[in-house]
């Protein structure tokens, strides 16, 4: 790939999974199905692992307040078709405070034209501040 096309790349995969920390996105069960690989597992930053049947039952009925906030993203392309996308999050509360920094990683493929995620990651680490 060339650089310009790693750069839309980075673009467009950081912008689906911004979408998947947004409450609407993380709702709409049709969008996840189409997000997500049938064979989707993670381990999250609470240690625990999930498949895609568990992010369907659980995320469109999430409650919470704040928001998901993200920065850092990094592309890595071990082979075609696929995409290794790291990056660092944090939870942002209703009064902007910041809390549960995480380092995350998700593996992407791709299935004809779109980008599914088959695998995601989440180490809890130190805070940081979001750019």
């Amino acid at each position: 790939m060339t650089v310009d096309a790693d750069d839309a790349l980075l673009t467009t995969l950081a912008t689906l999974e911004r979408e998947l920390h947004d409450p609407a996105g993380r709702r709409d069960v049709d969008r996840l199905r189409a997000l997500l690989h049938p064979s989707f597992q993670e381990i999250g930053r609470s240690g625990y692992r999930i498949d895609l049947a568990d992010v369907l039952r659980d995320l469109p009925t999430e409650g919470g307040n704040g928001t998901i906030v993200a920065d850092g993203f990094q592309l890595h392309r071990p082979i075609d078709g696929m995409a290794i996308l790291l990056y660092r999050s944090a939870h942002r509360s209703p009064s902007g405070v910041d809390s549960r920094h995480t380092l995350r990683s998700s593996t992407w493929i791709r299935e004809g034209d779109a980008w599914r995620m088959v695998y995601h990651q989440g180490t809890p680490t130190e805070r940081f501040d979001i750019v």
